[in-house]
Order: C-alpha cells, then structure tokens, then sequence
C-alpha cells in the first residue's frame, strides 16, 4: 500500500509540475509576446529550455517547502500530500479555465494546511514556517510594485528624449535578453515546490532519511515543468500581457527585468514566491511610472480578490479530498 501510495504522491506531484509550467507560461512570455518582440511559438520553446534549467539550479525551495510548512515528517503522511496536491491542481485548472492568474504556490500551501489541519490537528502545523512564507508570498508583489516603478521611471529618464520608435525598436530586442531571465528565474523557483513535496514523501515514507532532494526528483521536476512550459497557456497570457496596462517595448523589459530580479532573489534567499504575483505587480509597478490611470485597476481588482481567495479555498479542498482519499486508503 505504502508503494501505492508513494507512486501516486510522485505522479501527482509531476502533474502539479506540469499545470504549473503550463499555467505560469504567461508569467516568463506574457510581456514580450505582446509587444511583439518574440513570436509566441519561439518564446514558448525558450521558456520551456530555460525553465528547465532554471528548475536545475538550486533546492533551497524545495526544502522551505519541504520542511517549513509542518513541524516535522511525522506530522505528515502520503495521504495528506495526496489531497494537497488534488486541491492545489483542480485549483490551477479552474483558474486556468476562466483566465485568471491565481498562485499555484498559494494553492499547494494552502491544501497542504487544509489537509493537515484534518489530519493532526494545528498541532502538526509550523505557524513559524507558515508565516515565513506567507510573509514573502505577500510582500513579492508589494515589492515588484515599488521596484517596478523605480526601474521604470529611471528609463523614462536615461530614454525619454529619445523618439518612440527608436527606443521601442532597441528595447524590443532587449525583450528577448529579459525574457529569457525570467524565464530562468521561474523555473528555479516554481519547479522546486514539486521537488519538495516529492522529497517530503520519500522522507515520511522512510525512503530517505533527510529533506536533500534526490538528483532524480530534480530532474523529474524540471523536465515536467519545462513540457508544460511548452504546452502554454494562453488564456492567462492574455491577462497578463494586456489587460492590466497596455505594454511597450521598453516597458515590457522593465516588468521583465524586474521581475527576475525578484524571483531570483527569493530563490536566492530559499523563499517561494508567486512568479504570478510578482509579474503582476511589476506591471502594475511599470505601467503607474507612466501614470496612475494607465493601469486598468478594476482587472487588478478583480486578480486580487481571486488570489484572497487562493488559499482558503484549496484549504477547504485539501481538507475534503482528504477525507476522501483516506476513506478510499482505509
């Protein structure tokens, strides 16, 4: 049974991967593809290549993921990741399904603490951990925002004697450079939540004795992450690329580059972020340089409520799949 159990945590946990690559494809291209600096099919292929690379880069994540969220390995089963894992990605499809960029870091963490709380009780949870957390899921986009801004407004000041269409033609170029950062930066931050979970299995089940991510769960990861990334989705990027500020070449690059930057540095300090969330406020941040009134804040809206939303809703999931599964493992 322990076996079943273990190969199911594993194959959800790729399938997690996978939606995730597939639903945060917008995040790495959603800017670049809609000014038009990268066609959509070759910017899918260079999301896809370096998101993998990016998912080979460190496990720090994995391990903040793996460790911090429950006191200890016992406080935790196979059926418990189980239902996490259903949640957070019946979560991810729906969101996909009406275009809304939700967070798939909110909904793992929040199944993961719904299913729990059933499970063992708050007694089994790490609210230290759990607020680390949460703590730099909240305050990534608050910061993509500000910094967002900075960089844009810093431009406008170095570029902004020059003609429209000469900036727009050497920054469109400059897209691909940007781009291509943060498409490293997503996979070295997002593939790793599905290292963690797999490794916190093994951990509980007894097949490794410490939280160090096998090397075979890291490539597992990466490439299921790096195939969604190449199945797209394009229901989000139209979201991200226009609705919430109509995007220019050089503002493209500033949300690009920024929100490298941010992501990067979380996974850097081993803090997972919503690469959703941050890309959403850099171009929030980008587009106020320029006025406040050019950011379509009822979109913004409308985002914000969806993320509230996030975690207790896949809580709520987490908790009832839970249930579910362990009548179904009884």
């Amino acid at each position: 049974m322990l076996e079943v159990l273990i190969f199911t945590v594993v194959a959800l946990a790729l399938l997690f991967d996978y939606i995730n690559g597939f639903h945060d494809t917008a995040n790495a291209i959603a800017t670049s593809v809609s000014t038009r600096a990268i066609p959509p099919k070759v910017a899918i292929l260079m999301a896809a290549m370096l998101n993998f690379l990016g998912a080979m880069y460190s496990t720090g994540v994995a391990k903040t993921i793996g460790g911090d969220i429950v006191k200890s390995a016992s406080h935790v089963d196979e059926k418990i990741i189980i239902a996490a894992l259903l949640g957070a990605i019946i979560w991810n499809l729906v969101t996909w399904w009406l275009g809304i960029p939700s967070s798939s870091s909110h909904a793992l963490v929040g199944g993961i603490i719904g299913a729990v709380l059933v499970s063992t009780g708050a007694m089994g949870l790490n609210f230290y951990g759990i607020g680390k957390i949460v703590l730099s899921l909240v305050a990534s986009p608050v910061i993509a925002i500000i910094s967002g801004c900075i960089i844009m407004m810093i431009l406008y000041l170095i570029f902004g004697r020059f003609a429209p269409s000469t900036i727009n033609n050497k920054f469109r170029k400059m897209q691909i450079l940007s781009a291509a950062m943060m498409s490293f930066s997503h996979g070295s931050n997002d593939a790793q939540k599905a290292m963690g979970i797999i490794t916190l299995a093994l951990l509980s089940g007894g097949y490794i004795e410490t939280l160090e991510v096998p090397t075979w769960v890291k490539l597992a990861a990466a490439t299921s992450m790096g195939l969604g990334t190449a199945a797209g989705g394009w229901r989000i990027i139209k979201t991200m690329g226009g609705k919430i500020f109509k995007l220019e070449p050089i503002s493209g690059f500033a949300a690009d580059l920024n929100s490298s930057i941010v992501v990067f540095g979380a996974t850097l300090l081993h803090l997972p972020v919503s690469t959703t969330h941050v890309v959403s406020g850099s171009i929030m941040g980008v587009g106020s340089a320029k006025r406040i009134s050019a950011v379509r804040w009822g979109v913004a809206q409308q985002m914000l409520m969806a993320w509230l939303l996030t975690i207790p809703c896949t809580a709520l999931m987490g908790a009832v799949i839970y249930c579910i599964v362990r009548v179904i493992f009884s």
